[in-house]
């Protein structure tokens, strides 16, 4: 029987043999359609693919398009407006056109249109840190290129003065490409952490899509900029809704009348569940006790040559309850705290203390990160004003209450027990206006 590493390179033979002899070895690309065929011997052959000429003419458009000015994101707007269907079926993005041009992903990276199949270019193994799949590229002299001039759908011509384009943008833009490249490098040497203090909190009130830094330090809703597919154009500066969320979960998360009733929604969930622990904690020592008790009857039976049958399977029986037990008690948590009754002003201090570890290099990122952990999500909606944006921010009671909990009011949470205390409760976002 052959191991995981020689089915893999059993494979790999098999596909390169398959691409070599000018099929494809990998997925269905936009463009084509499959061929079912069988061999003689009633097997399906693999990899052979014939042009769908619907498809093939919006590539060749997608081509014309880019080569004359166009950029991907006003064609990916052109085609979802025009309601034509992705690769998949699904909407058009800029990245499906403009992919990575040294990768070969993309359309217009794509050398099948020109009717080269190039196999082997990636290679992909999986993120240590991350547990994540990436993409490393292979060096050229392992990639396998065939021709396959039947299944070329754009011109010589074409293809070159799409090439041409690229490499003008390329160089246009070379300085600023470096520079997100060097950021993202420092970004990624220490832990990886999120780039800034609301990312991915912020969600468009239009479409539910994501609010992200379109440019200029300016966040905006990603599918209006990027995908086309909502009407929400309002920009928001990055330190303007960083302070409007700082000062929020200051001085209004935490106003009397916004957190009475979650509070004592709080106080009588915990009191349920610690009664249920306590009950359960007395049960199992019960069962504990109880068996040994048994155990030690049964023990003396045996001693005495009073053996019947059945008495050692019930031994066994009686081992099990006290071994469950008795795990179940060391697994036991403790009860849950009360709530402090100046929860307003503790949890204000300490939001006021995290503030002010945002400005210390040393601590910033420990202060961000349990910050992030008060924000369930921040909702911008454009308002009635021109540029204005209105803003929505449902806070986290439960990780709320648990920096109340920390007995030093002048220190951030401890990393890891941020929502311990209050694992098991839920509750419903606290919901107010910046």
């Amino acid at each position: 029987m052959l191991g995981s590493r020689a089915r893999a390179d059993k494979t790999r033979r098999g596909l390169r043999g398959r691409v070599e002899a000018g099929k494809a070895g990998g997925g269905l690309c936009y463009g084509y359609d499959v061929v079912k065929r069988i061999d003689a011997n009633g097997q399906p052959i693999h990899g052979e693919r014939q042009i769908n000429g619907a498809e093939a003419n919006i590539v060749r458009r997608i081509f014309h398009e880019f080569a004359a000015g166009k950029s991907p994101r006003a064609i990916v707007r052109d085609l979802n407006h025009e309601k034509i269907p992705g690769p998949q079926g699904r909407r058009w993005i800029d990245t499906t056109i403009r992919g990575h041009a040294s990768r070969g992903t993309g359309i217009i990276n794509n050398e099948l249109y020109r009717g080269r199949l190039v196999w082997n270019r990636l290679r992909y193994l999986k993120d240590p840190d991350t547990g994540k799949r990436v993409s490393r590229i292979n060096p050229q002299s392992d990639w396998v290129v065939q021709e396959v001039p039947e299944l070329r759908i754009v011109e010589e011509a074409m293809w070159e003065d799409a090439k041409q384009r690229q490499a003008a943008l390329a160089i246009e833009f070379a300085a600023s490409i470096e520079g997100v490249r060097s950021a993202s490098a420092n970004r990624l040497k220490g832990s990886r952490r999120n780039r800034f203090l609301l990312s991915g909190l912020l969600t468009c009130g239009a479409c539910g899509g994501n609010y992200t830094i379109i440019r200029d330090d300016r966040y905006g809703c990603a599918n209006h900029y990027r995908r086309h597919t909502c009407t929400n154009g309002r920009l928001i500066r990055r330190d303007e809704i960083e302070a409007r969320v700082l000062n929020g979960l200051r001085d209004k998360v935490v106003e009397p009348e916004a957190v009475e009733e979650a509070v004592r929604a709080f106080q009588t969930e915990t009191n349920r569940l610690n009664r249920e622990r306590r009950a359960a904690t007395e049960a199992n020592r019960r069962t504990v006790q109880t068996a040994q008790r048994k155990i030690k009857e049964i023990v003396s039976i045996i001693e005495d040559g009073g053996c019947r049958p059945g008495l050692l399977e019930r031994l066994d029986e009686l081992e099990r309850q006290k071994r469950d037990a008795q795990a179940k008690l060391k697994d036991d948590p403790p009860d849950l705290p009360d709530v402090h009754p100046n929860i307003a002003e503790i949890y204000r201090a300490k939001v006021a203390h995290l503030q002010e570890a945002l400005a210390d290099p040393e601590t910033a990122l420990e202060a961000g990160e349990d910050i992030r952990s008060l924000v369930g999500s921040v909702i911008l909606t454009p308002g009635p004003k021109r540029g204005q944006i209105d803003a929505v921010l449902n806070g986290e009671l439960g990780a709320i209450l648990q920096l109340v909990a920390e007995k030093n009011e002048n220190r951030t949470p401890r990393k890891g027990v941020r929502l311990s205390v209050v694992a098991g409760v839920g509750f419903e976002p606290t919901t107010f206006r910046l």
